[in-house]
């Protein structure tokens, strides 16, 4: 492993000690230089700041491991990135609650938005409004897997059964639209 990758590793694991410990506002760039002993100059050359520290903790944990080419649905592909964030919940359960500007919530839907979309061209129709069922479908997604990391439903769940919670509602959702003839 290379130097940088090293010194991105220690920032990486020192931010998510931090964040288990305290509210991700209250970590301050030198908090995470002193736990695992570098210097700023050294966190400012390779990252912009902290909140580009955990948008790169996301990307090298699940983006660069995966390969879009062994998916032969979004279901496979979700279903992991569940698997991901359930391994590492009480990180993302910190991190999905970063607020406003450079939020890592932006950071994920910016990320996952791309992928989706390879995903749903064969499935959802195409037309004009392409990008609206892409941003809804992500959106819906988004906010269930928020809610889902930060306990929100009446108990907590692992990866396998949230997923086949949104594989059961989007099944039943689509048979009921179907039967009612609202989709044509």
């Amino acid at each position: 492993m290379s130097d940088s990758n090293m010194t991105k590793n220690a920032l990486a694991a020192s931010m998510k000690k931090l964040m288990r410990q305290r509210p991700f506002e209250k970590i301050s760039v030198s908090d995470i230089c002193t736990d695992c002993g570098i210097n700023r100059k050294s966190f400012y050359y390779h990252f912009r700041d902290k909140y580009d520290l955990v948008n790169w903790i996301f990307y090298v944990g699940f983006v660069t491991e995966m390969d879009i080419s062994q998916y032969t649905s979004g279901w496979e592909l979700m279903e992991d990135m569940c698997e991901y964030f359930f391994r590492e919940k009480e990180f993302y359960r910190a991190a999905l609650k970063i607020e406003g500007q450079n939020s890592f919530k932006d950071y994920l839907i910016e990320t996952i938005t791309p992928i989706a979309e390879v995903f749903l061209d064969d499935v959802l129709p195409h037309g004009g409004d392409d990008h609206f069922y892409i941003t809804f479908v992500t959106d819906a997604f988004m906010t269930s897997l928020v809610r889902w990391l930060s306990g929100g439903y009446d108990r907590d769940m692992d990866a396998r059964e949230f997923m086949d919670k949104i594989k059961a509602i989007v099944m039943i959702l689509g048979d009921n639209l179907r039967q009612q003839e609202i989709w044509k």
